[in-house]
């Protein structure tokens, strides 16, 4: 009953500084401070300032912020029309067709970008164009793009796998390699709903493109040869284990840079604009980082965690119990909360379940992202159907009904995870690493 009255407080507390407009990283740390105050008699001053600096001083969080500005820098190349020239002869031919370069493009673009809203926004202002003029049917190519941008959640580098290892102190690099796996399938079944739709809908009738050579389609596959040369660069380097998930960062940095060089991209303008805009999101980031650590600590003085994870096995939930309970939890919590807002908010009462029920801390990373993924197509706060929203100017609520299908997808995703560890589990398992990664 105690427990019930402290987490109601923090609730409370909570939703009434976000109410009121409060950042996400004030509000955490206000409601740490009120734990704080009325759960113990440390100094609550020095307590805030020393959690504060350990959680922004951590050398893993580094990789966050450059992989950030990779993003930034590609996502003012003309990587997305590269994207679309090179992939186009190949998807035509395809049942569903052209639609099913979103996917693949998002696919691709997720590798070098680690944000839903970058692969969203970089791959969707060059195929929604073409594939409406094309006359492919709105509705489907609006919710694939919703879906399929997700998997920047997911497939490395992805910045919430990032965030979630460093509030759990877990390996990035494991966190990474155990995304590939699952990033591809939750594609493949992207694209397993697009050609089983074209095929049984009436109304499907876009124009045809003329048929290529397999000459002509090879020549136009060099428009990719430098985004598959920067993911052989990030990824390869950490597989290889040449470098740790940091130092990929630093060389996908130096990559997107090149990159945007030879385009002829980058100026002064481009430069400041993609520096900017990656200083933004990474104070973002760690502002909520913080404000969680700081609410973690405040927590374990309650009690909390430790009380809701013995409450929890008091219960005996089985393992799948216990994720089908996480599974409805984080769905509606996500349709409030950002994801990484979601991860760190939650991680301090989740970790000791989790840990309990005996559930590998890596395979459960990606059991989040996944769902996490789901949040960013789920109305209210859905955001990419806000991004989308902006460069369609269809309705919410249209937007929403195209992406409800990527939405159950990801539903089905969870139980392939459940059912097949393995795909989350066998690449971290087997791959050499650097120490630090």
């Amino acid at each position: 009953m105690e427990d019930l009255s402290i987490i109601i407080l923090f609730l409370f507390v909570l939703f009434l500084l976000l109410g009121s407009g409060v950042w996400v990283g004030l509000a955490l740390m206000g409601v740490a401070w009120v734990g704080m105050e009325l759960f113990t008699t440390r100094p609550v001053g020095d307590t805030m300032l020393t959690v504060i600096w350990t959680a922004s001083s951590s050398w893993t969080l580094t990789a966050l912020p450059l992989f950030i500005w990779m993003g930034e820098i590609l996502y003012r190349t003309r990587l997305s029309q590269d994207m679309f020239r090179g992939l186009a002869p190949w998807m035509s031919r395809l049942p569903g067709g052209l639609v099913h370069t979103n996917i693949v493009g998002c696919t691709v673009f997720a590798a070098v970008s680690g944000s839903s809203a970058a692969t969203l926004s970089t791959v969707g202002k060059m195929s929604i164009p073409e594939l409406r003029r094309r006359d492919y049917p709105e509705r489907m190519v609006i919710g694939t793009l919703a879906g399929a941008a997700t998997l920047g959640l997911m497939i490395p580098p992805s910045l919430t796998l990032i965030v979630y290892g460093v509030t759990i102190n877990e390996s990035i690099s494991k966190l990474f390699f155990a995304g590939i796996v699952p990033g591809i399938v939750l594609a493949g079944m992207f694209m397993a709903f697009v050609a089983i739709t074209s095929q049984v809908s009436k109304g499907w009738a876009p124009k045809q493109d003329p048929v290529m050579s397999f000459g002509q389609k090879l020549a136009n596959s060099r428009y990719l040869i430098p985004v598959l040369l920067l993911i052989s660069v990030v990824i390869g380097s950490m597989y290889l284990g040449y470098a740790t998930a940091t130092e990929a960062a630093a060389f996908g940095v130096v990559g997107a840079l090149v990159l945007a060089i030879s385009q002829g991209s980058l100026n002064r303008a481009t430069f400041t604009e993609s520096l900017m805009g990656a200083t933004r999101t990474s104070a973002m980031i760690a502002l909520i980082l913080a404000g969680a650590a700081f609410l973690s600590l405040s927590m374990g003085f309650t009690g909390l965690p430790r009380g809701l994870a013995d409450l929890i096995a008091g219960w005996d939930l089985s393992r799948f119990q216990l994720l089908m309970a996480l599974l409805v939890f984080y769905i509606v919590l996500g349709m409030f909360l950002d994801g990484i807002s979601s991860v760190v908010l939650t991680m301090a009462v989740v970790e000791p379940m989790v840990r309990e029920a005996g559930i590998d801390l890596i395979w459960f990373g990606i059991f989040i992202v996944v769902v996490v993924e789901m949040a960013q197509i789920t109305p209210p706060i859905g955001f990419n159907l806000f991004v989308l929203q902006g460069m369609t100017g269809h309705g919410m609520g249209f937007i929403a009904r195209a992406a409800f299908p990527m939405f159950l997808i990801m539903v089905v995703m969870v139980f392939v995870l459940i059912a097949f560890p393995e795909l989350a589990t066998w690449l971290p398992d087997n791959i050499r690493q650097r120490p630090g990664g």
